[in-house]
């Protein structure tokens, strides 16, 4: 029998226009992560799971106010939600560590959003900084400011709400430069 999934929901202050989402800490978040958060200077954090060591959420709670889903890895974080649903100046933005299989985004995590009326999706797991669109639905992975992983880069995504409008990116924390994918 599946665990059933806990849900939260959190309504942003009218304000906030500007997100840093970060993913897969593992309890080590590159050395310049803080750094370059600062430097983007968010009004909010979204933690995707993976955390690890919860005392990084307290690291990123110093640089801006942090809303975090729990990942599979976060064992011993029950007071974090599975999903949740977050409304930021009439976007909705549905949160989960898993919402992907490979660049398709998984039914359950599809329905949810749709349940929710979110048209974003963010999530982590995969380490791969992640953007596309099927059937509607905007998935974002910022991809992993953790441990290296593989030849992924170091990065964490950027969400920005101007004029009616929604920015997605990616920023390297090596560089603190915006990150885009090799040219091939």
């Amino acid at each position: 029998m599946a665990v059933p999934l806990v849900h939260a929901s959190v309504t942003l202050a009218a304000d906030v226009r500007r997100l840093a989402v970060v993913a897969d800490t593992h309890s080590a978040p590159h050395a310049d992560t803080a750094r370059w958060l600062r430097a983007y200077a968010p009004d909010a954090i979204l933690h995707a799971g993976d955390i690890g060591e919860l005392g990084v959420l307290a690291d990123l709670r110093a640089i801006a106010p942090v809303h975090a889903v729990r990942g599979n890895i976060d064992t011993r974080a029950n007071q974090l939600p599975d999903v949740l649903t977050l409304e930021m100046s009439g976007l909705r933005i549905l949160m989960m560590h898993i919402a992907v299989a490979g660049p398709r985004i998984r039914a359950d995590a599809a329905k949810l959003a749709r349940a929710a009326a979110a048209k974003l999706i963010v999530c982590g797991h995969s380490h791969v900084p992640f953007l596309a669109e099927e059937r509607g639905l905007t998935v974002f992975n910022p991809g992993s400011v953790g441990p290296r992983r593989f030849a992924l880069p170091i990065v964490f995504g950027t969400l920005e709400l101007a004029d009616g409008r929604v920015r997605l990116a990616h920023v390297s924390c090596e560089t603190g430069e915006r990150w885009l994918p090799p040219a091939y």
